[in-house]
């Protein structure tokens, strides 16, 4: 399908407009069915599924054929974000682009930078694209072979992936790739019990910590912390990230790599086929504007958010009720990627938000109003008595903010149940494990994990607070005022700049009313690009203009 958008006319915003109209009309045909989707109960269920009632079939097959919509939207989107991150595109638009797919097409970052990467390599790669668009490859079986599906070897690739299982092609790959690394880490989680004096000990640490590694996100200060640590009180020095982490670890999801292979012949059951969707042509060429770009994503991401609904909706019901075991996949994961052929962790999400919404009479409302799915993700994290008085504040600012102030409650009832809960890398925990097990060494005894933080927290305070005695500049200063975040509206990135608001070229003073802390990005892309104007008194009278007009932020 094509979408022919050139125009001739002398009115730009008539230009604009009929752009918009005709690319709304191409696409009409990729709309999700307008359905109403109350969630499910259990009682329903349990009648759908396992009393075998016809809507359990229709349930599965609308998944699938949601499945195929899905995969041809995300290959144009993917484009597209390629698209994006050519030239000034970004700095037109105001935005980096994790904050861009977050808040204006409702998309995580992991998966934009996915969905990015896919539609760079296949302008190198002609066969697996043509395969791609025309449905005879599925987008997980891309990502799959994409690595080594290069040159000569691209066709074979390419003929694999239409015929195997993602299973076998993921062995096929580790093969051909002798083994390599996929990169992707594990998670874990860090839960103790802290009392007060303990948390103002761990806390100070985490200031010193920022104040010598500036920029740097919580993981990051406490790997410093264990390292300084270990630094003087190793008992052994192993790092091998297969070592026990204790008690105070808990697994964080589920990693991408297992543990052990699973059986190489699969068997399940045949179902029904669902007819193949090629992939929309949408045009994303070096001749794009960036506004250009930012209207047919959003049109694309429009249409995907109504098919992710019904994945999630159906998702959740398949799952729930077992089905994907009845028909013969060792797990849920398995049948999204081989039956639906999805990358299983956005599915398993959306799923995820589903089974809340299901028992959350509040989250429900949120949706009703409007809601868009990743901050329906953040206010999912509230109890059901907070949810509804969030409501109005989430409608009204970007995600990024919303996450910032939920995370921000969460904290302080951390801090009221006398708890530390932090999610890490297993590399980070397993250095915080072995620091930990140093101190209970060194002291002779069992000691809390929350005890052992704080002592490696105080040695930390104790090796580095006096280690630069020089005054903060007034750079320093000025981030810290602003909480070490980028002031730019929308913007999820640390600030390592400080702005002077009226240029110092044009008068402008060095008082700290005139300076704002911005990413290198912002100060230096956007503002002195000239793409992004900041005036008014900081912190809280700035007003924000994006070629002209005022800028509260990429929303949607």
């Amino acid at each position: 399908m094509g979408v022919a958008l050139a125009t001739t006319g002398t009115d730009a915003d008539a230009d604009a407009d009929a752009d918009a109209d005709a690319l709304e009309a191409s696409l009409a045909a990729y709309a999700a069915p307008p359905l109403d989707l109350p969630p499910f109960t259990r009682a329903e269920l349990e009648r759908w599924f396992r009393g075998g009632e016809p809507e359990a079939d229709a349930c599965e097959h609308l998944l699938a054929w949601s499945a195929r919509a899905a995969g041809a939207l995300d290959l144009a989107i993917g484009e597209g974000l390629h698209a994006l991150r050519h030239g000034n595109r970004l700095a037109e638009l105001g935005c980096h682009f994790d904050d861009y797919a977050r808040e204006v097409l409702d998309v995580g970052k992991r998966t934009a930078e996915n969905l990015a990467r896919l539609g760079a390599e296949l302008r190198t790669r002609p066969l697996l694209r043509e395969a791609l668009r025309s449905g005879c490859v599925r987008i997980r079986a891309a990502e799959t072979v994409l690595p080594v599906a290069v040159g000569e070897a691209e066709a074979l690739w390419v003929a694999r992936a239409s015929v195997q299982t993602v299973r076998e092609l993921e062995g096929a790959v580790r093969a051909a790739r002798e083994g390599q690394e996929d990169g992707e880490e594990e998670w874990v989680q860090l839960r103790t019990h802290l009392p007060p004096n303990e948390r103002l000990v761990v806390d100070e640490a985490l200031a010193v910590g920022r104040a010598h590694l500036p920029g740097s996100t919580r993981i990051e200060q406490l790997e410093a912390l264990a390292q300084e640590y270990l630094g003087e009180f190793s008992i052994d020095g192993d790092s091998d990230e297969t070592r026990p982490l204790g008690p105070g670890f808990r697994a964080c999801g589920q990693s991408a790599r297992r543990a052990a292979q699973q059986a190489e012949d699969d068997r399940w059951a045949e179902r029904p086929s669902v007819p193949e969707l090629a992939a929309l042509d949408v045009p994303f060429d070096e001749t794009s504007t960036a506004q250009e770009v930012d209207e047919r994503l959003r049109a694309l991401a429009r249409l995907r958010a109504g098919w992710d609904r019904l994945i999630g909706f159906c998702g959740h019901a398949v799952k729930r009720s077992g089905m994907h075991v009845l028909l013969g996949y060792e797990g849920f994961r398995q049948y999204v990627e081989e039956r639906l052929g999805l990358p299983a962790r956005a599915v398993e999400q959306r799923v995820a938000l589903e089974e809340r919404l299901s028992q959350s009479p509040a989250l429900q409302e949120a949706r009703r109003q409007g809601l868009s799915y990743e901050k329906l993700r953040v206010v999912a994290r509230l109890p059901e008595t907070d949810i509804e008085r969030w409501i109005p504040q989430a409608l009204g600012v970007t995600c990024i903010a919303l996450k910032r102030a939920v995370e921000g409650e969460h904290e302080r009832q951390m801090r009221a149940r006398r708890k530390l809960v932090v999610p890490l890398p297993r590399r980070v925990a397993v250095l915080l494990a072995a620091a930990i097990e140093a101190v209970r060494e060194r002291f002779g005894r069992v000691l809390s994990t929350g005890t052992c933080l704080a002592v490696v927290a105080f040695h930390f305070i104790s090796s580095w607070s006096g280690a630069d005695k020089r005054s903060k500049t007034r750079s320093q200063k000025v981030r810290e005022r602003d909480q070490g975040w980028c002031q730019a509206p929308g913007c999820s990135h640390r600030a390592v700049h400080s702005h002077h608001i009226e240029f110092r070229s044009h008068g402008g003073s060095d008082d700290p009313t005139n300076q704002v802390g911005l990413c290198a990005f912002h100060h230096l892309w956007c503002i002195h690009g000239g793409f992004l104007v900041v005036f008014g008194r900081a912190p809280d009278g700035l007003t924000w203009l994006l070629r002209g007009r005022v800028w509260e932020g990429p929303l949607r």
